[in-house]
């Protein structure tokens, strides 16, 4: 698949430009999309489903243009929504049988055997007689991407599927979206949080106010705060004046004192080591540091897969 975003705007009636010149090409695999809450990832998920029409620009699916052919293109979506709601009156498997009849599967044994499968894959088939919406959280996200790929969809968009998860159903479902992706499909994972990306996408983005301000592989992300991630022991009573001064990733205490890792263009005055950044290190210093002194312009002229 090859999905391709031109000059995609949103601007609301309230004046509220939710996306400006969004520019962004996504093939097959799984595609991150990563930045902090009022970035404009929703917005641009609700635009890819076609829930909500751009202001501006352009998408188009393999060279089809998404908005002169909505409906076609929608039977090619499945979709896991952030705020994703269940029927109170249909169980687990009533509810993805209910799904499979949407997504064009009519014949019913064909339907049977597909909702057991997918069951089966999201490991939900001891709990399939469940009333749906008495799961727990992390079997509500599992069933959620049940429903969203049973129809064998050729893009599965996902809108923030890991927040309030606990970490062991944090990582299942980040598994089960990295299984699914193996197949000839794209997915597109919108996040704020980075360990959703740094485990499983070989593509990424970074959505700042509206704004692409980076888009490559984790790894590049991560070649962005190489020099500038530090590691620095200092005395408890130094603790206040050092966070005055630097990002602060993680605080370790020790005897007497804090070791700290930190982010910083420079570190004078101190005896830090520098360390090998990670996703999370590079994400902090892109959006604190670097975009200090960004230029929209300038930045949207480099970036490239």
């Amino acid at each position: 698949m090859n999905i391709d975003i031109r000059d995609l705007e949103k601007r609301y009636s309230n004046g509220h430009r939710a996306l400006k010149k969004v520019n962004i090409e996504i093939g097959d695999g799984m595609f991150g999309l990563l930045g902090p809450n009022g970035a404009g990832k929703s917005t641009l998920m609700q635009i890819l489903v076609s829930l909500m029409k751009p202001s501006g620009g352009s998408i188009t699916v393999n060279g089809v243009d998404l908005q002169k052919h909505r409906k076609e293109m929608r039977l090619m979506y499945g979709y896991l929504p952030q705020d994703f709601r269940f029927f109170p009156k249909l169980r687990s498997w009533e509810f993805l049988d209910y799904s499979a009849r949407l997504a064009g599967i009519s014949n019913k044994m064909k339907r049977r055997d597909a909702v057991e499968a997918m069951l089966e894959e999201v490991g939900l088939y001891e709990v399939r007689e469940r009333y749906a919406n008495k799961l727990s959280g992390g079997m509500k996200r599992r069933l959620g991407i049940a429903q969203a790929i049973i129809g064998d969809p050729k893009i599965i968009i996902v809108d923030e599927p890991t927040t309030g998860l606990d970490p062991d159903e944090r990582i299942r479902f980040r598994n089960l979206l990295t299984k699914v992706s193996q197949r000839d499909v794209s997915i597109i994972l919108s996040t704020h949080i980075v360990g959703d990306i740094s485990s499983s996408c070989d593509n990424m983005a970074l959505l700042r106010k509206g704004e692409v301000v980076f888009k490559g592989t984790p790894s590049q992300l991560i070649d962005e705060a190489k020099g500038h991630v530090y590691k620095l022991n200092i005395d408890a009573n130094d603790y206040e004046k050092v966070s005055s001064q630097f990002n602060i990733i993680t605080s370790i205490p020790n005897p007497g004192g804090w070791e700290l890792e930190l982010i910083s263009d420079h570190m004078k005055g101190y005896d830090a080591t520098i360390i090998d950044p990670n996703l999370e290190h590079a994400y902090v210093y892109f959006m604190e540091h670097k975009l200090e002194t960004w230029n929209p312009d300038e930045q949207q002229s480099q970036l490239s897969f």
